[in-house]
């Protein structure tokens, strides 16, 4: 195996008496895509921080490219590019002007910032809109923008905080296919995400964390394996009659969820499920039978509540 391109041994990162991330242990090798899924406060955000270079680790072993932040922060930020969750560009100037300026952030020639412009825009599909205002493009434009901009240096890890939030289906769809050339090309993803469909469609590895430690690692692929079922069959009966039915469900299949709006049931199975229902004489008001997902993983392991 090569040399892990981000390690982090016992990490630990505190503010105050609070601790954000609680002794987590990673790695993540060249080219891979990688992802940290959790609920809010679960320190995704302060592990993406810490491995930005932004943020100093309370305690414990960090390493990226085999250096240690603490002593050589420069040298790592400029061999890496970071998507903040919200957009940072300067929405007075041109979608080009965008660009020269941040290249000229790592001591770029204004030729050299010309040409990887012309390149990026390219690849984000952007040359038309090189001389508008980024203040007219709309959140698709600009959210592609803030990964052209994240990629003047020529990175070779990309950090991408919740890349698609607030993106309709489409955008993001156009997103998900730059970020998959980015990684034939070699380039290094690290990105948390709260959509399941985009982990699974992006990440080679993650770890779902909660209250700041690690409570899974995996495929999106082998996760779904270790900790659901090959199927789920949703059923719904009338408003508030939810928790009279489980009892009646016991054992159909083998696990049952009971939820305000519907009743779960895990089964390798879904039609074998739904047919013993009915054999049971309980007739629900609609009945889905659908392949278990990355989301039936991380609601069971970090749980259902709302986290603020």
């Amino acid at each position: 195996m090569p040399e892990p391109l981000i390690a982090a041994h016992q990490l630990v990162k505190r503010f105050g008496d609070f601790t954000a991330v609680d002794g987590i242990d990673v790695e993540v090798q060249p080219g891979e895509a990688f992802g940290f899924l959790g609920p809010n406060g679960a320190g995704k955000s302060s592990t993406m921080r810490m491995i930005a270079c932004v943020s100093a680790a309370t305690s414990g072993s960090l390493r990226l490219f085999g250096l240690d932040p603490a002593t050589h922060g420069r040298e790592i930020r400029g061999r890496i590019g970071v998507v903040p969750q919200l957009d940072t560009l300067d929405i007075e100037l041109s979608v080009q002007e965008n660009l020269w300026i941040y290249g000229r952030y790592f001591d770029l020639s204004r030729a050299e910032c010309r040409r990887r412009a012309t390149e990026l825009l390219e690849f984000a599909q952007l040359t038309e809109r090189a001389d508008s205002v980024v203040d007219t493009l709309s959140g698709g434009m600009k959210r592609r923008l803030s990964i052209a901009r994240s990629l003047i240096n020529e990175p070779q890890l990309l950090l991408l905080d919740e890349p698609t939030t607030g993106l309709d289906p489409q955008a993001r769809h156009v997103l998900w296919d730059r970020l998959y050339r980015l990684k034939q090309q070699g380039v290094t993803l690290v990105l948390t995400t709260h959509y399941m469909d985009e982990a699974e469609q992006l990440c080679d590895r993650l770890v779902v964390m909660d209250q700041g430690r690690i409570v899974a690692e995996g495929s999106p692929r082998s996760l779904i394996d270790r900790y659901a079922t090959r199927e789920v069959l949703e059923l719904r009966f009338s408003a508030g009659t939810n928790d009279s039915f489980a009892d009646a469900l016991h054992g159909v299949g083998s696990r049952l969820e009971v939820l305000p709006d519907r009743i779960l049931v895990y089964a390798d199975d879904g039609e074998a499920a739904l047919t013993e229902t009915h054999h049971r004489g309980l007739q629900p008001e609609s009945a889905l039978v659908r392949r278990s997902s990355l989301e039936d993983v991380f609601l069971l392991l970090t749980g259902r509540s709302l986290v603020d």
